[in-house]
């Protein structure tokens, strides 16, 4: 009796074995939701640098400086040389070359806050064009004195201290042949019987 009981206990525990061996693992325990939704959950975000910070005080405006380099021309006026001309009459000018003004470039450092110049410098200045002399030519030839006497005509009776018909009495010093005519005041009495006409 004994003998069947052992060998009942031992096909038992054999069936035992066999059917922990053939059941199946245990499902492998799933994380935590809590713990997803902990580690997912994105973390909170730092204050913005412009929130946190605190207003800054209000500092002053520094206006916009700058220089510039400018450049501006100017007239060199032409000098002005006058020559004499013994062949032109006296009192009488003519410009004989014209004259031509020149030109002198200036540079300047300017500068300039907010668009406003505020001052200048100058930097140098070159003469970009020479001038041209004006020649002017002044007279000075003098007129010469009548030849004849304007109150005679028809022959040249020369103007002197005293005039004679050529060939006559008188003793000059200046003669004269004629006809000659008289036109305005016989100076000389040429005209010695008054009809007009002289030494005829």
């Amino acid at each position: 009796m004994g003998a069947i009981v052992g060998a009942a206990v031992a096909v038992v525990v054999v069936i035992l074995l066999i059917a922990g061996a053939l059941a199946p693992d245990p499902p492998a325990a799933e994380p935590s939701l809590a713990a997803d939704r902990s580690s997912s959950s994105p973390a909170a975000e730092p204050q913005s640098a412009s929130a946190a910070a605190s207003p800054a005080a209000s500092a002053p405006v520094t206006p916009a400086s700058e220089t510039r380099t400018v450049t501006e021309t100017r007239k060199i006026p032409f000098p002005v040389r006058r020559v004499r001309d013994p062949a032109l009459a006296e009192g009488v000018t003519k410009v004989r070359r014209r004259g031509v003004p020149g030109v002198r470039t200036l540079r300047y450092e300017v500068t300039v806050e907010n668009g406003v110049s505020k001052g200048r410098k100058l930097l140098g200045e070159t003469v970009t064009r020479k001038p041209v002399t004006q020649i002017v030519v002044v007279g000075t030839k003098r007129p010469q004195a009548p030849r004849c006497h304007p109150n005679y005509g028809g022959a040249c009776v020369p103007i002197a201290s005293d005039v004679d018909c050529a060939g006559g009495g008188g003793n000059g010093p200046a003669y004269v042949s004629g006809p000659v005519r008289v036109i305005g005041e016989d100076v000389y009495d040429l005209d010695r019987d008054g009809d007009g006409i002289a030494c005829d």
